[in-house]
């Protein structure tokens, strides 16, 4: 298996992807406004046998505070086709862009995901730190942040927000 970045001529298959993983295509539609609205983004793609299997997305969140802004990356979403799941496509995809952005020195990855998954990658419960997610009523387990840049951990406090491209209306 290959993981790479997403090229121009993937973004009809990473749909594809996403919808066949959640069985509807809300995640998709995301993924298609964010990358129509902002560069700053990591786009990967596992690929086997020539055909994109899973795909990953990280785009810019920022936590506001008293401290004032803090920009970092948000993990999501994630997509695996059903066939390929429980293989480690998703790990091979969390691995590669954790390392890539820890490369380009991002403070921190927030992701609204299963407990049981993402802590096996150093994810812990932003409350742990003083950090809340944008809506309402998110339990603390599953909103989690991984520190690229500990020195930073104690510093920052406030709410996580996500582009408002996820803003499902």
């Amino acid at each position: 298996m290959i993981i790479k970045l997403e090229q121009p001529g993937n973004i009809n298959d990473i749909h594809d992807v996403n919808e066949k993983a959640f069985g509807q295509s809300q995640e998709a539609n995301i993924i298609d406004n964010i990358r129509k609205n902002c560069d700053d983004v990591l786009s990967l793609v596992a690929i086997e046998k020539d055909k994109i299997v899973g795909h990953i997305l990280f785009s810019p969140v920022i936590i506001e505070g008293e401290h004032g802004v803090v920009k970092g990356m948000g993990l999501a979403p994630i997509a695996v086709l059903p066939e390929f799941q429980r293989q480690g496509v998703g790990s091979q995809l969390v691995n590669m862009g954790i390392g890539q952005l820890r490369e380009r020195k991002c403070p921190f990855i927030i992701v609204l995901g299963h407990p049981e998954y993402y802590p096996r990658f150093g994810f812990e419960s932003a409350a742990r730190f003083g950090i809340k997610s944008q809506w309402e009523g998110i339990p603390d387990n599953v909103f989690m942040i991984l520190w690229l840049d500990t020195s930073m951990m104690h510093q920052i406090r406030g709410i996580a927000k996500y582009r408002s491209e996820f803003e499902v209306k």
